[in-house]
């Protein structure tokens, strides 16, 4: 059932749900957390699994939760931490990110991740299939449902990550700060250094004071189509001497 592959060489073992496609966000979103010293994380929207189990990963003092609404892909989620020993760090939760007050206390976590959903309802492209458009389209919650649910959830002084579309940054901003979430750090992804940036990283702080850290640009390939120094890193396809 599960098709499991290493992300990198003798890295992690991942099974993609036919749901939720991997994509370079997630990846990115990942390396761009900091985990720190923080214990208790959650995943808002997990899918397959991937954020927690990167996480995982990066951090050996963090425990992850992930909730996913569409069971089939919290089945997937929770067989990745199997397969990669990380059970015992890890859980999967099947619901609803708007059900947040009934399943989780408040300021259960001090970090709290999500790759929400990109496109705005009534804009987009979506599939015609069900569950992928609730992937890619604020078709089960919106990005106002994220914000809410991980204000709530996050502890003063945690750290709320997310990526998205460059696009809705005002969107972002605005409903961070709306929920008192400020944000701290923001770096954008581009396909390379001519073309506009496609992405956002985004870090904000639980009662945080104002102030953000505009980070470096990201830059998926160079001049010359080549992958660049830093994706080879975060891809763990680092050429040694």
């Amino acid at each position: 059932m599960y098709d499991f592959v290493e992300l990198w060489q003798n890295g992690p073992r991942f099974a993609q749900s036919e749901h939720f496609k991997l994509g370079t966000d997630s990846i990115l979103l990942a390396d761009f957390v900091n985990t720190g010293k923080r214990a208790r994380g959650i995943d808002l929207g997990c899918g397959s699994g991937i954020l927690p189990l990167l996480l995982l990963n990066k951090a050996e003092r963090l425990n992850m939760t992930g909730l996913e609404i569409i069971p089939d892909a919290a089945a997937f989620a929770e067989a990745n931490l199997k397969e990669n020993g990380l059970a015992e760090r890890g859980k999967i939760l099947v619901g609803d990110i708007k059900d947040h007050r009934r399943l989780f206390s408040s300021g259960e976590f001090d970090l709290v991740v999500s790759n929400p959903p990109y496109f705005a309802e009534g804009s987009g492209a979506l599939s015609p299939r069900d569950d992928r458009a609730a992937a890619r389209g604020e078709l089960l919650c919106s990005l106002e449902d994220v914000v809410r649910a991980a204000a709530y959830l996050c502890r003063t002084g945690g750290a709320f990550y997310m990526v998205h579309r460059a696009e809705r940054l005002a969107d972002a901003v605005c409903l961070l700060r709306e929920y008192g979430l400020e944000p701290k750090r923001l770096r954008t992804v581009s396909h390379s250094a001519e073309k506009e940036p496609s992405l956002i990283l985004l870090e904000a702080r639980r009662g945080g004071s104002a102030g953000i850290k505009l980070m470096p640009p990201l830059f998926i390939r160079n001049a010359d189509g080549s992958e660049t120094e830093e994706i080879l890193r975060i891809y763990h396809r680092e050429v040694t001497p």
